[in-house]
């Protein structure tokens, strides 16, 4: 079952291209303090910003050299169903453990299209989806019976990153969900929440920075220690709530520059951060001894 703390990895760039050195360093980071899983090609990741060619190149770097050590996860979703599926075999033949596929963005499909494209897109593939459901980010939200009817319908949807802020939807899908699905966490601010409430793990921006903190709070749940884990919960509520001071990742790749881990780089149509969030970032990480 996939669970614990994975982290959806940001695409660290230099001269306008993706920097492979720092990108093995940040692998290297993650797997040396804890971290359970690895996304690659997420929100975080930058996707949209990335060429097709870029996306091979480093996915099969990723996968290279995390080496079975620990799951990763390749993010394969887009509004058009033919491109998913072509990148979801893609990402399986690369070596690929699992696909997060995102809810068809722009469209704006009604619950019976979305159930109609993940079902479609599984009877297409094989290799285990879990489904995104980020209505901030896409203007749809997959609602908790159509994610149960597919959970339900298909062995190999087997999750859903649940990044909608809505406790009582994600407490209706861990209720009714089969046994083996698992929901995770896509908000850093309600993984104790959601963990509370049967939540498996977490899918988290944070975890780029404080991978050791993310995954002992997560662990400490699962094994029910939640007074230890309350504790983190609130230590860690000011950081997560700076990684969105602004569109993520611009944050938390600036939070990783300060750090000395990565350029300070990113792609347009995102920007560099205005100079009195940079300030309030700052003071939040020196707070937090990161820099």
């Amino acid at each position: 079952m996939l669970k614990g703390s994975i982290v959806a990895l940001v695409t660290p760039f230099k001269n306008g291209e993706i920097d492979y050195n720092a990108l093995e360093n940040l692998l290297r980071f993650h797997l040396e303090n804890g971290t359970d899983g690895i996304l690659l090609c997420g929100t975080t990741g930058e996707t949209p910003a990335l060429a097709g060619d870029e996306k091979e190149r480093l996915i099969r770097f990723g996968i290279q050299k995390i080496n079975g050590k620990i799951p990763i996860i390749v993010g394969t979703g887009t509004n058009n169903i033919h491109h998913t599926i072509s990148a979801t075999v893609k990402a399986k033949n690369w070596g690929a453990d699992y696909v997060l596929v995102i809810t068809p963005y722009y469209n704006k499909p009604t619950q019976t299209g979305l159930y109609h494209y993940f079902k479609t897109v599984v009877e297409n593939i094989d290799i285990p989806v879990v489904i995104y459901n980020v209505p901030g980010r896409t203007g749809v939200n997959i609602e908790a019976e159509t994610t149960l009817k597919l959970a339900h319908d298909f062995k190999n949807i087997v999750g859903i990153k649940e990044a909608s802020g809505n406790l009582v939807q994600a407490t209706e899908i861990i209720k009714n969900a089969p046994q083996d699905f698992v929901l995770l966490s896509g908000e850093d601010a309600l993984n104790l929440p959601l963990m509370s409430c049967g939540a498996q793990g977490t899918i988290s921006v944070t975890a780029n920075i404080v991978p050791q903190k993310v995954h002992k709070l997560i662990t400490l749940a699962l094994n029910g220690n939640y007074s230890e884990a309350m504790k983190l919960h609130h230590e860690l509520l000011e950081l997560n709530r700076a990684m969105f001071i602004e569109t993520n990742p611009i944050p938390v790749k600036e939070a990783l520059h300060l750090m000395g881990k990565i350029e300070r780089e990113i792609r347009l149509p995102l920007f560099k951060m205005k100079d009195e969030n940079l300030r309030k970032l700052k003071e939040v990480l020196t707070k937090y001894n990161l820099i």
